[in-house]
């Protein structure tokens, strides 16, 4: 059985995410499950702080109007950010998985843990202004609750979160 690194990721991974968790581990081979949650149900005032800090001002207005996606829009956006991120992966030599899971990760990363071949877990977000600063976020929860080590990468950056 190969050790595994489970990657939970809001956005497809670039290139340079892929290269940074790879980095973090030289030498040595592990197998990569990357978790895209169907982002389905943002908290109101967290997500437009966070579309505003990003100068989002479309995305800002649309989540202040409560426009949010269909199940099925989320859930097909979640389907291609998981394709890029896993071939990703695949396209530096790297074996990877993946799978599709609820708006709340933390269920699926309890399981996926319990499963006994995890060695860490790497999130993959970007800034979340509420979140971050109230330990809320998906890395802070998962410390709370996994026995494994958790890391918090900012996507597209070299920023730990």
């Amino acid at each position: 059985m190969t050790d595994t690194i489970i990657v939970l990721t809001e956005d497809t991974l670039a290139s340079a995410d892929v290269e940074k968790l790879l980095a973090l581990h030289q030498g040595e081979t592990y197998a990569y499950r990357v978790l895209v949650p169907a982002d389905t149900d943002r908290p109101l005032v967290s997500t437009i702080i966070d579309n505003l800090s990003l100068g989002e001002l479309k995305e800002a207005w649309h989540r202040a109007i409560g426009k949010e996606p269909s199940s099925h829009e989320a859930k097909a956006t979640a389907d291609e950010q998981l394709a890029g991120s896993v071939a990703a992966f695949v396209a530096v030599g790297r074996e990877a998985t993946g799978s599709v899971v609820e708006d709340d990760p933390l269920p699926a990363l309890r399981a996926a843990v319990a499963d006994g071949d995890v060695v860490e877990v790497a999130v993959v977000t970007y800034p979340h202004a509420i979140e971050d600063t109230f330990h809320r976020d998906w890395a802070s929860r998962a410390r709370e609750e996994l026995q494994v080590p958790v890391l918090h990468l900012y996507s597209g950056t070299s920023e730990l979160g």
